[in-house]
């Protein structure tokens, strides 16, 4: 009676743990969770020995309390041996040979010898996990044939996207290199989040591992995405050396740095796609592809035009890329632009024209000429926004459209971005107003704020961590579909993909044909072989007063002639940066191809 009663409890013990142990690893994760998967077996195989254990010593002790008592502690004592590689399974087969035939006698050998094998097992891998990479190394083995993320550090940024990813890919494995936990706060909330995520956590940087033994069917997506630019750059380099024939795998470089344009290059002849992630120049093309309209819906009515007129604060990175992106942007038939620079430094406008001298050069900016970009850049130094000066001088810019804050700090963005409304509502403007506010909490605190009275500034708050990093953004970018589909015009896909130079002229070609087809220029949103000669013209001309501003935000000069033998991309030459008429035929049906649908 004993053998059977503990027999059908240790087997519903040992099937009850499972279960439990499959609901808790499928359960998303929670802070200070005690019972883990592991744990749940451990103590499943723990109970469920120590009760087949408990009627072979039933029957070699007394039939009383005491017996009772030496019973279930020898059970627990051959368990704990059971655990240790010490348990002997001949008394088990002395037990079962005496007892009758039928399903208890067999089945109570086939579980014993499942635990005994089952218990060591359990040990063996319990302690292993106390060894972080062993550890990742049999999650890495479980986890073939599936996509792999790889992320060089564990910071917020790479949770944010890890996040997003994990949002699509629900079978997808999550890898997070260089991770050493510690006391420390910030480190310990790190390594929860990365736990709520399930995922793996290596000790090892991130070239110190053979990825390539994973699945050639998979996607490996590798991203170096630490603190440090100079850091992911040459890790970066390594793992070109390293995997730069495998076409299944893809590696994103987190940086701003010149040099990250031209060190990746020789990995798209084997296949390996390698992409430079600038986050800034990200956010701002994306801004301007998804909310951009706003800028000419906004504009002022000088009955023969329209007047973009925008005041952009701050020019550190996110306004110098602003700035530049405006120079083309805004150019558009029936429109004029005219931007207003604020930025605290004496010099910010000798640093800014050595970026983009010929954008700058009083022949260019603020001049009217046929066939030419035109567009009028004011840059106002030495300008605190805190000081009645600059009251003074915002109030003489006249009627304002658009206003731009980026000055390095949440806290110092949202206060010029109140302050500019102040100031705009003052004079009866109420133009459209952005600013920069990095954390995503703030973001989502300040969204609708109001004066007391409940009157909403009607502020736009972009650029926070989630936004900047979502997998929408970095991996499946709208954005960078449209592109390809702009360059494959012109030029084959691996060029695409090889040289930032056409990734990024691309991308800008895009954002303007969506904007020249919701502004309802001619012929936009036709094919090139379906337009009338005029709306080729129209389209070709306004596609190069485009490409002019663009060439020149990018640090281009003129060549000096129009022969294509002067071009020199090394010093930043070209021959077709001239007004329209001295194009050459060729060049203009370049210029038609690029800029219809």
């Amino acid at each position: 009676m004993w053998a059977d009663c503990c027999f059908y409890l240790s087997v519903l013990l040992l099937a009850g743990s499972l279960i439990a142990a499959v609901r808790i690893y499928r359960a998303p994760y929670q802070r200070g969770r005690f019972l883990s998967p592991v744990k749940c077996v451990l103590a499943g195989v723990f109970l469920a020995a120590v009760l087949l254990f408990l009627p072979l010593h039933l029957e070699q002790l007394p039939k009383d309390f005491v017996g009772g008592i030496n019973s279930v502690l020898l059970s627990i004592h051959s368990t704990m041996r059971l655990f240790v590689l010490d348990g002997e399974f001949d008394g088990v087969l002395s037990f079962t040979s005496a007892l009758p035939d039928g399903v208890v006698r067999t089945g109570y050998s086939v579980v014993a010898a499942v635990l005994y094998v089952l218990a060591p097992a359990l040990t063996f891998g319990f302690v292993l996990s106390f060894f972080k990479n062993i550890s990742a190394y049999r999650s890495l083995l479980f986890h073939y044939g599936t996509d792999v993320y790889v992320f060089s550090e564990l910071n917020e940024q790479a949770l944010v996207l890890a996040r997003s990813i994990q949002k699509k890919d629900r079978r997808c494995l999550l890898v997070f290199m260089d991770v050493f936990e510690n006391h420390e706060e910030s480190i310990f909330e790190l390594c929860e989040k990365a736990r709520e995520l399930k995922a793996v956590c290596f000790k090892k940087d991130i070239v110190d591992i053979s990825w390539n033994v994973h699945s050639k069917r998979s996607c490996v997506s590798l991203f170096a995405i630490g603190e440090n630019e100079s850091e992911n750059i040459e890790q970066s380099i390594k793992l070109v050396e390293a995997y730069k024939n495998l076409p299944n795998f893809r590696l994103y470089v987190f940086s701003t740095r010149v040099e990250s344009e031209v060190l990746f290059q020789t990995a798209v002849d084997g296949g390996m796609r390698v992409r430079r992630v600038n986050v800034i120049r990200s956010l701002i093309s994306q801004t301007l592809y998804r909310e951009g309209g706003s800028l000419f819906e906004g504009a002022i009515d000088c009955g023969t035009y329209k007047l973009i007129s925008v005041v952009l604060i701050g020019l550190g990175r996110y306004g110098t890329e602003m700035l530049k992106a405006l120079s083309w942007f805004c150019q558009m038939d029936g429109y004029q632009v005219k931007i207003h620079v604020f930025d605290q430094r004496n010099d910010a406008e000798e640093r800014f024209t050595a970026l983009c001298p010929e954008l700058m050069a009083p022949e260019r900016n603020g001049t009217a000429t046929p066939g030419e970009a035109q567009y009028h850049i004011v840059i106002h130094g030495g300008m605190d926004v805190q000081t009645a000066r600059y009251a003074d001088c915002f109030h003489a810019i006249g009627p304002i459209s658009h206003v731009f804050v980026a000055l390095g700090d949440d806290g110092r963005n949202v206060e010029a971005a109140i302050n500019a409304r102040i100031m705009c509502e003052r004079q009866g403007q109420h133009p459209t107003i952005q600013t920069i506010v990095y954390d995503p909490l703030k973001k989502k605190a300040l969204e609708g704020i109001t004066d007391y009275r409940g009157n909403r500034y009607r502020i736009s708050f972009i650029g926070d961590l989630n936004e900047s990093y979502s997998q929408e953004v970095i991996l499946d970018s709208e954005l960078e579909q449209a592109a390809l589909e702009r360059h494959l015009k012109w030029g084959t896909e691996s060029a695409f993909w090889a040289y930032e130079f056409n990734y990024r002229s691309s991308v800008a070609a895009a954002i303007h044909l969506k904007m020249r087809i919701l502004c309802g220029i001619p012929g936009a949103s036709k094919k090139e072989s379906e337009l009338t000669a005029e709306e080729r013209r129209t389209i070709e001309e306004l596609e190069h007063r485009r490409w002019n501003a663009y060439m020149r935000s990018e640090g281009y000069r003129f060549s000096g002639s129009v022969s294509p033998e002067s071009r020199n991309d090394l010093a930043k030459l070209h021959h077709d940066l001239v007004p329209f008429v001295k194009l050459s035929e060729e060049e203009k049906r370049k210029d038609s191809r690029v800029g219809t649908a």
